[in-house]
């Protein structure tokens, strides 16, 4: 009570950590879909021993001894271990305004800090991996090879992210009611965004040999979908491609920083180019954007 009257504020009752983060998840329910990872990161803190702690009595060394242990350990790289301190801010921040909570702010961001300088945590590494033309021709040759028998055209589904720049995610969830060949234009549902996934609509840009390869699709009845395949198992296949002809470190996603690379080397410009990969802002569009200095024309 002398407290209350000293600093004229209302002291809170003890709060865990745990219970903002269920706080957090409640909130989210039914409103945002959230990634594997971020429900994974979630679940883990709400798992470990630092839920059991009182929120407003988190310090500085509590925060980096937990991340320290996690890294020495080898439960998490240097990218994992900075989520944790990230969706704990967002945690706190949503208690903050929900709860009237006071949030530890300053000693999350003091310890994430103090992290980030020593190495302890970093931001994940950006990928300039680029699909050599060589290794491309020798992937097209096995699909072809292999298509045939196999239930998944990877030839022609390689072909097409390389055209429009789209996830494997994504390909295998276009509709053909969705696609308008006229204008050379598809639709795509829940676009991925940092913030707003759910319900994203967005139209993006389809050139006339990507639109020649969803025709020859074959479509039987009322089939929805133009790729109807799951689509880790195209992202498998195309791995096992890979370690077959011997190719390293190439993912199925580097072939959206290919598609994203080479029309920028074809001439369009940043906004043409955001109306194939659906950036919103340069600032994310450059991460996706390696050209090739040879490929620079002389003007």
């Amino acid at each position: 009570m002398d407290q209350e009257r000293a600093s004229c504020q209302a002291m809170h009752k003890k709060i865990s950590v745990g219970e903002p983060l269920r706080d957090y998840v409640s909130a989210a329910e039914y409103v945002t879909e959230w990634g594997r990872s971020k429900k994974a990161d979630i679940a883990r803190l709400q798992a470990s021993g630092r839920a059991d702690l009182q929120a407003t009595k988190l310090t500085v060394q509590n925060l980096m001894g937990y991340t320290k242990k996690r890294r020495k350990e080898g439960e998490a790289g240097p990218a994992t271990a900075l989520n944790d301190m990230v969706w704990l801010r967002q945690v706190f921040l949503h208690a903050s305004a929900a709860r009237g909570v006071d949030a530890p702010l300053q000693v999350l961001d003091r310890a994430k800090s103090e992290l980030l300088r020593t190495r302890v945590i970093a931001k994940p590494a950006q990928r300039s991996r680029r699909l050599l033309p060589e290794e491309e021709a020798r992937l097209l040759e096995h699909f072809a090879s292999r298509d045939g028998r196999a239930s998944i055209p990877t030839r022609d589904i390689m072909q097409f992210a390389l055209l429009t720049a789209r996830r494997q995610e994504e390909i295998c969830r276009l509709r053909w009611d969705d696609v308008d060949f006229e204008k050379g234009v598809e639709w795509l549902d829940d676009v991925k965004h940092p913030r707003m996934k759910k319900g994203n609509r967005r139209c993006f840009r389809v050139l006339k040999a990507a639109a020649e390869l969803m025709m020859r699709q074959p479509r039987q009845g009322s089939a929805e979908f133009v790729f109807p395949f799951n689509n880790r198992s195209v992202g498998a296949a195309f791995t096992r491609a890979c370690n077959v002809l011997g190719i390293e470190d190439l993912h199925f996603h580097d072939l959206r920083h290919e598609a994203t690379s080479r029309l920028f080397e074809k001439g369009y410009s940043i906004q043409e180019v955001a109306q194939f990969t659906l950036h919103e802002s340069w600032a994310t569009l450059k991460r996706y954007t390696h050209l090739r200095p040879e490929m620079v024309v002389e003007r």
